[in-house]
């Protein structure tokens, strides 16, 4: 089941960068990074053509409080971001009941990309999940054209769950998979339901 979460102020740091909860003051950065074409589509979402349209999701991240603002300790800039997101399918996906989880979605700047950065940033905000928020399972999930963030979620312990098609903002279906992270500190045995798309081994 999906666990309640919110950032509620939560700052982690790591060697290069500092994630903490996004405010109205990043609306340069997050547009100059937002904006560059091939950056929100990998993820799925179109980039953004103006600063109307990160003026309103940022106003999002911040009402709703979820998501990890990625600033590089060396510049201070925000350089993408790390949402700590409701998974879908819920009710579907029933190996989960009884159990805590919540699904990483994650973006950076392009001029960053190859560096380590985002593997970075996830394994610190897995470290936080698991060890003070006390999940028990994240998952987090790629199309297949963008070998990027699977090569990030095979660094930080993800293993292929569910392959499946999935729709993007941008109105398209793409193929693609789910990979699923076990909090190794607990003893966790799932009954897999749906086995017409699982890859779980």
């Amino acid at each position: 089941m999906n666990a309640d979460f919110k950032l509620n102020g939560k700052t982690v740091t790591t060697e290069r960068l500092i994630l903490r909860p996004f405010a109205l003051t990043d609306i340069d950065d997050f547009f100059e990074y937002a904006s560059v074409e091939g950056v929100g589509e990998m993820a799925g979402w179109r980039h953004h053509e103006n600063k109307e349209k990160t003026s309103e999701i940022l106003e999002n991240f911040i009402s709703e409080d979820k998501t990890f603002a990625i600033v590089l300790k060396e510049t201070g800039k925000v350089i993408g971001s790390l949402g700590v997101e409701r998974y879908s399918l819920e009710d579907k996906l029933t190996e989960f009941q009884g159990y805590k989880g919540r699904e990483l979605g994650f973006v950076l700047a392009k001029d960053h990309w190859g560096k380590g950065i985002m593997a970075e940033a996830v394994k610190a905000v897995i470290d936080y999940l698991f060890l003070e928020c006390d999940l028990d399972f994240l998952v987090c999930g790629h199309y297949d054209f963008n070998r990027q963030s699977c090569r990030v979620q095979e660094k930080c312990g993800f293993r292929p769950y569910r392959k499946l098609v999935m729709d993007t903002r941008i109105g398209t279906r793409e193929p693609g998979v789910l990979n699923l992270l076990l909090n190794p500190g607990k003893d966790i045995r799932l009954s897999f339901s749906h086995p017409e798309t699982l890859v779980w081994e």
